[in-house]
């Protein structure tokens, strides 16, 4: 009797205890539902603003792009879809900026629970010292952090665009609203053709853009504990600290990096005023880390701030926030790591804080296989479409970062390329939560340890 009794309780418990042990798997599985919903419902005749419903592989790809906020596009928004096509984009976006801050936040408390009680309280701190398991709050706060931004964000850009632009003031809303969602979930969809090159001298509109995607990527929990200890940034956590520190540091380098570079191109910020460039040099600098809006055109930089504006791309934002790539985290401790390594100590120190080697592990493995995510899906492109090499591999950056910036290569992709780029979009905005949550699951303590053997490096 006490036999079968197991047994049917072994039944009535492993399929919760299997999906908790892969709980990535839910975001998967999340985000390909959405773009497939998306997909279908961008195919409705009245979607579009030509006759017929679209393809449904551009119907797929801007889905896609949506939903993982990237904002890559096969046609042109404005001109391709109709009013109810933007509000089921509109409406896409936010629900992939949302979901990708709360299911980040949740697999963290879930993996929470399957730790020991040492990285239970991390991941709480991590998380913003909220309570385990304390699934409510996240999603109320995190919702409301959304709209309140969004909201005072449209106003502002609503205000601009009726007042400084002479856009009617129903209109001046709805680009006021739709710019505003799309900033901040740095999704970087835009209701013009040319992107913002449009006002690249209203350097009010580009700032409060700016603003809100720097505001969007740094992430909930970081925010959290800004709000909480707003005037003692020594308290901060760790991973508070290296977001904010290193995203400050990227902006400054980057700003003055693109100023140098490209000061003298008159075809990007050579014929603007002094002003006019500084704000832009600053717009490019936030915008590679995911958002992909811009204000100047990407096919005219120079080389060195295309290899610029990839080494950003590929980087990103903050992590459980709406901005992808590796996140700034895995950037900066790898750079400790380095540091850490050339100065012979034994240990990895972040602000009077000893980093485990197993995190120099994740942030490495994160690293390396994005990088081969990119180098493979660029030699299949190369070898699938006629354009330059330089061209789709920035694409390719472009899109497993899910940053949306373009050279002007993803309307001329071939179908297959175009489904790369759809597999990379996902890839970039699922691929690392996924990865993180299945080596914390693989980490286990060992009864024994192998001889120890040095290889040559170097």
């Amino acid at each position: 009797m006490a036999v079968s009794s197991l047994v049917m309780w072994r039944r009535r418990t492993r399929g919760p205890t299997l999906a908790l042990r892969h709980p990535a798997r839910y975001v998967l599985a999340a985000f390909v539902a959405a773009a497939l919903v998306g997909a279908v419902l961008l195919m409705i005749p009245a979607a579009s603003s030509g006759p017929g419903g679209a393809p449904p592989l551009t119907a797929l790809f801007t889905a896609t792009s949506a939903v993982c906020v990237t904002g890559l596009v096969v046609v042109d928004t404005p001109e391709y879809w109709s009013g109810l096509g933007e509000g089921i984009i509109l409406g896409l976006i936010q629900v992939g900026g949302f979901g990708i801050m709360t299911l980040s936040s949740l697999i963290v408390l879930t993996l929470a629970g399957r730790l020991g009680l040492r990285h239970r309280l991390i991941a709480a701190a991590e998380t913003g010292s909220l309570g385990l398991g304390d699934l409510r709050s996240i999603l109320v706060g995190v919702g409301r952090f959304s709209l309140v931004v969004e909201a005072v964000v449209a106003l502002a850009l609503g205000l601009r665009f009726w007042v400084n632009h002479d856009e009617p003031i129903g209109r001046a809303a709805y680009l006021g609203l739709f710019h505003a969602i799309s900033a901040f979930n740095n999704a970087g969809f835009a209701l013009f053709g040319d992107s913002l090159m449009g006002y690249q001298r209203d350097s009010v509109l580009l700032l409060v853009v700016a603003c809100t995607v720097i505001v969007g990527g740094l992430g909930f929990p970081v925010w959290v504990q800004i709000a909480r200890q707003p005037l003692r940034p020594g308290r901060w956590s760790l991973h508070a600290k290296l977001t904010v520190y290193t995203t400050l540091l990227l902006l400054t380098a980057g700003t003055a990096l693109i100023g140098w570079f490209e000061w003298t191109n008159t075809e990007t910020l050579g014929a603007l005023s002094i002003q006019d460039s500084s704000i832009n040099a600053f717009f490019h600098s936030v915008m590679p880390r995911t958002a992909g809006f811009n204000s100047i055109d990407i096919a005219s930089m120079r080389e060195p701030t295309r290899l610029l504006t990839e080494v950003f791309m590929f980087i990103g934002g903050g992590s459980a926030s709406t901005a992808g790539g590796i996140k700034v985290t895995t950037f900066a401790l790898l750079g400790w790591v380095m540091w850490a390594e050339l100065r012979g100590s034994p240990d990895t120190v972040v602000f009077h804080r000893r980093v485990p080697d197993t995190a120099h592990r994740q942030a490495l493995t994160v690293t390396l296989l994005a990088i081969g995510a990119i180098i493979a899906s660029t030699m299949f492109l190369v070898s699938t479409t006629q354009q330059s090499r330089r061209d789709l591999m920035f694409e390719a950056i472009s899109a497993f970062g899910t940053v949306g910036l373009s050279a002007g290569s993803t309307p001329l992709l071939s179908g297959p390329s175009q489904l790369l780029i759809v597999g990379l979009m996902v890839l970039g905005r699922v691929g690392p939560i996924t990865l993180f949550a299945a080596l914390v699951l693989r980490e286990r303590e060992r009864l024994y340890r192998y001889p120890e053997e040095r290889p040559i490096i170097g």
